[in-house]
């Protein structure tokens, strides 16, 4: 029940409740962003969602434009010379995702759920294996499980083991759970980055 009906609600109702900031908070960011360096206020990119559907999802940029043929391609780490004055702030506050929103009222995405991969990492749709399919069984969300758990200090095989373990006990109660503790997460700035170099696209947070 809640799962095909009332988590959508849970989502309308989490955007709607924080609109106003949102937009007044987007809207000084998307200035800064402008100010801070050449290119545009939105970074988009295809991700892999709700049973296999390819969508395109949304974050403020954060790295210089055309980051992805500079220096060490589509891999990205602390202190990376290519994120902006901004962009450090925005990857450090979780705030880039806030476009996401945008995401969540078109259906592609839910506020809670696993963080969609892109298509080809770190494998195709396909390639999963049957037990591992369970986590597009549900919308990806901007946070999950997984990133109240490890954030980014955890590798994709041990994110996809939390996202089945999300998805075989979705409740109401486990998304009030997430939604409070990403955002004790985010304070405390726990996990932005590994130790190791990390996809663009994973910035999961």
């Amino acid at each position: 029940m809640y799962k095909k009906n009332i988590k959508r609600v849970f989502d309308i109702l989490i955007i709607l409740l924080f609109s106003l900031p949102t937009v007044l908070i987007g809207t000084i960011i998307a200035i800064l962003i402008k100010i801070d360096s050449k290119g545009s206020i939105f970074y988009k990119q295809e991700r892999l969602g709700f049973k296999g559907k390819v969508f395109e999802i949304y974050k403020f940029r954060t790295m210089v434009e055309n980051a992805e043929n500079i220096g060490s391609g589509i891999k990205t780490f602390q202190d990376d010379p290519r994120i902006t004055t901004i962009g450090k702030f925005l990857r450090k506050t979780s705030l880039d995702e806030i476009p996401q929103l945008i995401n969540v009222l078109k259906g592609d995405m839910s506020i809670i759920g696993p963080r969609p991969p892109v298509p080809y990492h770190p494998r195709k749709y396909q390639e999963y294996r049957k037990e591992q399919v369970k986590r597009f069984t549900v919308r990806p969300g901007i946070t999950g499980y997984a990133q109240i758990k490890g954030r980014n200090n955890i590798s994709w095989d041990e994110r996809i083991v939390y996202d089945i373990e999300y998805v075989n006990n979705l409740s109401f109660l486990l998304d009030i759970k997430i939604f409070i503790l990403t955002i004790v997460k985010v304070f405390k700035k726990e996990g932005i980055h590994s130790n190791t170099k990390e996809e663009i696209h994973s910035n999961t947070k």
